[in-house]
């Protein structure tokens, strides 16, 4: 039996990427190796910069004695919680704007200027309010990434062809129909895009809520480490949290190819 010939496009797409991916990787590590001998011979103040040999040695130190996934797994249920909070209510505020036009212009204003705030400004503010612990540092998550996902749905969700509504009410398709038929399912991309960028958003708020009040968490690694001038934990923290919001975005990039494979 004759087996098909691959498509030569897609033999060379895989080629492109595993290319790109290497030289990634050597970039990576020449970045690496060019501080560890930097700091090692004196280029650069190793007490002020570090090195990755010592970030390995006490990543390896707190990772034995268990420290390290008990900050990380407190980081991440505060970040996963104001991430799904967020954007779940941010997304629930756009549908309502998008159904009554009404309230979108009564909330426009407020909105803008809403969005216009520091939102770390008020990370104290919205800490004392709902409390310290995980709970205050969620919700300073979620106020970050509310209002975003509330204006950029709204926006996507106005952006819809308006011939594409009128021939769904043309076979007399209701207002829900309309909504879950046509603006959530053209949307999908979009809202993936909202999410990746939440991703982002709800650690700062998480990270910042944790400067402030928090005993556990990256960011209390990080805080802790500055205090007492340990820049070997300040720069694990650093590349820790890096890692931990790559993974996360990763995979709702995952995602996203997936969906885009099973349309295509």
């Amino acid at each position: 039996m004759i087996e098909p010939k691959e498509n030569p496009y897609l033999i060379n797409l895989r080629k492109e990427k595993r290319k790109i991916l290497a030289i990634q990787l050597v970039l990576l590590v020449s970045l690496l190796l060019a501080w560890e001998l930097s700091a090692k011979y004196g280029l650069i103040n190793s007490f002020l910069f570090s090195r990755p040999s010592r970030i390995y040695q006490i990543f390896v130190q707190y990772l034995l004695h268990g420290k390290l996934m008990t900050h990380i797994g407190v980081s991440v249920l505060e970040t996963v919680l104001g991430l799904v909070l967020g954007t779940a209510l941010g997304l629930i505020i756009a549908i309502i704007l998008w159904w009554n036009a009404t309230i979108a212009k009564i909330l426009d204003p407020f909105l803008v200027v809403l969005n216009a705030l520091p939102k770390t400004a008020l990370a104290p503010i919205l800490i004392i309010w709902a409390g310290t612990g995980i709970k205050g540092i969620t919700v300073v998550a979620m106020s970050i990434s509310l209002v975003l996902t509330i204006l950029s749905a709204y926006n996507y969700f106005q952006q819809i062809e308006e011939d594409k509504i009128k021939m769904l009410k043309s076979f007399k398709a209701t207002k829900w129909q309309i909504l879950t038929k046509l603006i959530l399912p053209s949307n999908f991309p979009n809202l993936i895009t909202i999410i990746k960028i939440n991703i982002g958003m709800s650690w700062v708020g998480v990270i910042v809520g944790e400067f402030i009040v928090s005993r556990y968490g990256i960011g209390y690694l990080i805080v802790y480490g500055s205090q007492v001038f340990l820049m070997d934990l300040v720069m694990m923290g650093v590349i820790v949290l890096a890692f931990i919001a790559f993974f996360m975005y990763a995979g709702v990039a995952a995602v996203e190819n997936k969906f885009k494979s099973k349309r295509g």
